[in-house]
C-alpha cells in the first residue's frame, strides 16, 4: 500500500485515509493507485462490510495536484478513474466523511460515494471552470442527478463554494457533525454492519443499478439482482433473532 494512503480495519469497517496533507491531499498517481488498491481489499474480505474514505491533516481532497498534471501525471487508475474510485466505486457501501475542504477531483471522489458525513465547516465546490477546466470526474454527470439540475448547473457554471449546511439542505449530505467527521461516518457505518451482508449489498446494488431500469421491467430486474435473499440463512437468523429477542449472529449465507 502506498504511504499516500492509509488504511486500518475497525470492527468490520475499512479506513481509508487520504494520506498528503501538505499538498491538502491533492490526488496524484500513488495516491489514486493506493485508494483502488484499498478499495480491491474492501471488496475482497469478506470480514469488511462498509468502507470510509477521509482525509488526513483536516482536510478531505483539494482535487487533482495540478503540479503532477504541469509535469504531465494524470491521477487516474485504469477502469477506475480519477483516484481510482470515481468510475468505479467498490460493490460494498463507502461513507466520505469530510473535514475542511472537498474541492473539485475531492468533491468528485465525495460524489462517487454512497453516504456522506461532513463537519459543519467543511466546503465543496466545482471550481474546475475557474482555471479554464471541468469536473469531468463525475461531477457534470453525477451530480445532476444527486441534486436538482439547476442547482448543479450553478456550482458547474460560477465555480462558487458551498457549505455544509447548504449541500445539507440539497440532500448531498446524510449528516453535518460539530466534530470530526470520521467519528460521525464511523457510527453510520456501525449501524450498517449491524445487518445482514447479504440484505445490505443487494439492497445497494439495487438502488445503484435501478436507475437505469424503466418502470416496465424494474419489479423483474429487482426480482432477479434480489435472487433468493429471503430464503438464505441470514434472512432466517434474521427472523429468529427478532422472534427471540436477541443480536443477530450473521453468516452471510
Amino acid at each position: 500500500m502506498s504511504s499516500e494512503v492509509l488504511t486500518e480495519a475497525r470492527d468490520g469497517i475499512l479506513i481509508i485515509t487520504l494520506n498528503r496533507p501538505e499538498a491538502k491531499n491533492a490526488a496524484n498517481k500513488a495516491l489514486s493507485e493506493g485508494v483502488a488498491a484499498a478499495l480491491d481489499r474492501l471488496d475482497g474480505e469478506d470480514e469488511l462490510r462498509v468502507g470510509i474514505i477521509t482525509g488526513a491533516g483536516g482536510t478531505f481532497c483539494s482535487g487533482m495536484d495540478l503540479k503532477g498534471f504541469l509535469m504531465g501525471e494524470l491521477p487516474f487508475v485504469a477502469g477506475r478513474g480519477f483516484a481510482g474510485l470515481t468510475e468505479a466505486p467498490p460493490k460494498k457501501p463507502l461513507i466520505a466523511a469530510v473535514n475542511g475542504y472537498a474541492l473539485a477531483g475531492g468533491f468528485e471522489i465525495m460524489l462517487a460515494c454512497d453516504l456522506v458525513v461532513a463537519n459543519k465547516d467543511a466546503k465543496f465546490g466545482i471550481p474546475e471552470a475557474k482555471r479554464g477546466l471541468a469536473a469531468a470526474a463525475g461531477g457534470l454527470v453525477r451530480l445532476p442527478r444527486q441534486i436538482p439540475p439547476r442547482l448543479a448547473m450553478e456550482l458547474a457554471l460560477t465555480g462558487d463554494f458551498m457549505t455544509a449546511g447548504r449541500a445539507y439542505e440539497m440532500g448531498l449530505i446524510n449528516r453535518v457533525t460539530e466534530g470530526d467527521a470520521l467519528d460521525g461516518a464511523l457510527e453510520l457505518a456501525a449501524s450498517i454492519t449491524a445487518n445482514g451482508p447479504l440484505a445490505v449489498a443487494r439492497s445497494k446494488q439495487v438502488i445503484v443499478e435501478s436507475r437505469e431500469w424503466n418502470e416496465a421491467d424494474m419489479w423483474t430486474k429487482q426480482s432477479e439482482t434480489l435472487g433468493n435473499l429471503f430464503m438464505t440463512e441470514d434472512a432466517r437468523e434474521g427472523a429468529a433473532a427478532f422472534a427471540q429477542k436477541r443480536k443477530a449472529e450473521w453468516k452471510g449465507r
